[in-house]
Formats: structure tokens, C-alpha cells, sequence
């Protein structure tokens, strides 16, 4: 918890810039910047839905259901990678980078660190689920199963926060 702490002050110092360099530019975001809405939108709800499977597949391994908690686990990753691949297309359409303009520095970051947070929790979902796949039961899997799911649900968090400042907050 304390280290989700520390990641809720990294992303604050990211949105403290972004909405800083808002206040001082006259036009923002600038001419050369087309997000699309719409596909933001559709896969910030598909982060969401990871967000209810990765719940479910920590509650199946607390209740002992390994199988049910490998499937949901197995959902979330999948809807994770869905996420991701999504923001790297997106990056390779844009028609800024984040030497154009302080809009496209700031909006580099606060997705790249997000995204990187997002692979960082795809990973940790392989190590639970190869940690998961010994035929023994291992009683150190649901406290693990919880922080994963911890950290998932904050990688979300931050993603909601991002949704709103770069694509709805305008």
C-alpha cells in the first residue's frame, strides 16, 4: 500500500505538469493534436472490464477455485493486452511527437507511464498465473493474488484520472 502510495505522488507530479503547462499555453491542446474520442473511450471501458475480471479472479483464489481464478486471470491479461496494443497503435497514428509542443511531451508521458504500468501489471498476472499452475496448492497465492489485484486496480484508477484530463477535459 505504502508502494501505491509513492506511484499515486509519481503520476500527481505528471498531472501537476500537464495541468501547469495548460494554464500557461494560449491555445491547448494545440491545432496538430486529433485524439479520437470514440476509441479511447471503447478501450478505457475494456480496462474497466479488466478491472471486474481481475476482482473475480482474486475472489476465485481466495474461495480455492483455481480454475476459475486462472480463467478470470487469464480475462484480465488478455483484456490488458488488448489495452496496450491499443495504445501502441494509437502512438504510431498520432501526428505529434513529444518533441512537437509541451502538449505532446506531457501527453507522452502521462500515457508512456501509464502504459509501462499496465505491461508491469501484465507481468506480474504471468508470474501469478505460472505461480499458479504447480498441481500443489500454495497458500502464499491469495495474498499475492491481492496485491496484483491491488496494484490492477490502480493501474485503472490512473487510467480513468488520464481518460478524463487529456481526452474529456479539454
Amino acid at each position: 500500500m505504502v508502494w501505491l502510495a509513492s506511484e499515486v505522488m509519481f503520476f500527481g507530479g505528471f498531472f501537476a505538469a500537464y495541468f501547469s503547462l495548460r494554464a500557461a499555453a494560449t491555445t491547448w491542446p494545440p491545432r496538430d493534436v486529433e485524439l479520437d474520442l470514440g476509441r479511447a473511450a471503447f478501450f478505457t471501458a475494456v480496462l474497466v472490464v479488466s478491472s471486474a475480471t481481475m476482482h473475480l479472479g482474486v475472489r476465485a483464489v481466495e474461495q480455492g477455485d483455481r480454475r476459475g481464478a486462472r480463467l478470470w486471470i487469464l480475462a484480465t491479461l488478455a483484456f490488458g493486452s488488448l489495452f496496450l496494443a491499443n495504445q501502441v497503435s494509437e502512438w504510431l497514428g498520432l501526428g505529434f511527437t513529444p518533441a512537437s509542443h509541451s502538449y505532446g511531451s506531457v501527453f507522452y508521458l502521462l500515457t508512456g507511464f501509464h502504459g509501462l504500468h499496465v505491461l508491469g501489471g501484465l507481468v506480474a498476472m504471468a508470474a501469478l498465473l505460472g505461480r499458479m499452475a504447480s498441481p500443489v496448492d500454495d497458500p502464499g497465492t491469495a495474498p499475492v493474488a491481492q496485491v496484483v489485484g491491488y496494484y490492477w486496480h490502480f493501474v485503472d484508477a490512473v487510467w480513468l484520472a488520464v481518460f478524463a484530463t487529456v481526452f474529456l477535459v479539454r
